[in-house]
């Protein structure tokens, strides 16, 4: 029996496609909002995970996959629109962002037929919950500089190092790692792409508590952690190739639930701006909301069309997370002492949302690093 998602994607009419997915996904949150012990919880993690597992089961993921994996086929612009429509009715993100948005499609792309049998089947369904080991306490931005070894051992490798600002780790089944297999190779061209099992001997994690009082990052510990021969994604001293191609997968679509959030935040604020210094500030956030709704545009067209990732991701980066954190900041003056003693739930979401996203100038690449990607790539600006 096809589920309600399968019906949805069958529509021919775009616009019939976008209002029946609206309708469907406006119903089924609030039905499972209400269903929840306490009402909705979307900063819960479980609930979060739950409602994911709940939006799997009614065929909402493999959103782009190809028909004999199990997923919809949908072409870019159809899952922009799932995306959109999803942030639309106040449902939150999920906990397995990695695993269906980066694991699947390089899987799918680089993945041998063994791995993608192994593997899609607990993604599509969410039974199987994927972390990214990229970052480590001295290779953040700099990816290239991982120090996580690969061993070569009987059957395999033995891994050990330090990962760490590792997504949901605490709740992750399985990790892909970037890790270097060959220290004598400069930089980029000795690393290796290794998919670990997160429950194998000798992985320690250690949740990070966060501003918000939340656990959503975590360190990695691997200490001699075996890992299988043919748990290996491509060529062996051939990750670099992979990271950077999945790190592309998501670039039509990564913004658009967060510029979503933007324009709803932003109407929400309009109503705590209630002299003029406070509405020409609010006005600039406007200006910012549009500008930003049509570099996602522009990115997605340029996704439709197969061009190569580009710089422009860079400007959007740093345009999105510094205006996101001038829009809370202008909330908390607005809300004085609320902002840190809040007296109803609003207040504590405008709170909750400002203490996040003092990480979003850092996460995915901080200012810093793109504010150099535009002047080396954009600008034409010399190094150094």
């Amino acid at each position: 029996m096809s589920s309600m998602m399968h019906r949805i994607a069958a529509l021919a009419d775009e616009q019939a496609y976008r209002q029946a997915l609206r309708a469907w996904l406006a119903q089924a949150y609030a039905d499972f909002a209400a269903a929840w012990p306490g009402g909705a919880q979307p900063r819960s993690l479980d609930y979060r995970q739950a409602w994911e597992d709940y939006l799997c089961a009614q065929g909402g993921a493999g959103l782009g996959w190809p028909l004999e994996y199990g997923g919809l086929a949908l072409p870019l612009g159809r899952q922009a629109i799932f995306h959109e429509e999803h942030a639309r009715c106040g449902a939150p993100l999920g906990v397995n962002l990695i695993g269906h948005g980066i694991l699947a499609p390089t899987l799918l792309h680089f993945g041998t037929p063994a791995q993608r049998e192994r593997f899609l089947p607990g993604v599509l369904s969410n039974r199987e919950v994927w972390c990214q080991g990229y970052s480590e306490p001295s290779a953040g931005s700099d990816l290239a500089s991982v120090r996580t070894r690969a061993e070569p051992c009987a059957g395999g490798w033995r891994i050990s190092g330090h990962k760490i600002w590792t997504s949901f780790a605490d709740r992750a089944q399985w990790c892909f790692a970037l890790v270097r297999s060959d220290p004598q190779a400069l930089r980029h061209k000795g690393l290796s792409f290794l998919l670990v099992d997160m429950h194998s001997p000798g992985v320690r994690v250690q949740p990070i508590r966060q501003l918000t009082g939340e656990a959503e990052f975590c360190e990695v510990f691997f200490d001699e952690v075996f890992v299988p021969q043919d748990a290996l994604v491509g060529e062996e001293h051939g990750g670099w190739r992979i990271a950077m191609a999945a790190a592309s997968f998501e670039r039509g679509t990564y913004f658009i639930p967060r510029l979503v959030r933007f324009a709803q935040e932003l109407q929400a604020l309009r109503e705590l701006c209630t002299d003029d210094a406070a509405r020409r500030r609010w006005a600039r956030l406007a200006l910012d909301s549009e500008v930003l709704r049509l570099k996602s545009q522009r990115a997605l067209t340029a996704a439709e069309r197969g061009d190569p990732p580009g710089p422009e991701g860079s400007s959007t980066k740093v345009h999105w997370s510094e205006a996101h954190q001038r829009l809370l900041e202008l909330a908390m003056e607005r809300l004085g002492t609320q902002a840190v003693a809040p007296r109803d739930e609003a207040a504590a979401s405008w709170s909750h949302a400002y203490l996040w996203s003092r990480a979003e100038t850092i996460l995915a690449g901080t200012s810093e690093i793109q504010r150099n990607i535009i002047a080396e790539q954009l600008l034409g600006l010399p190094r150094g």
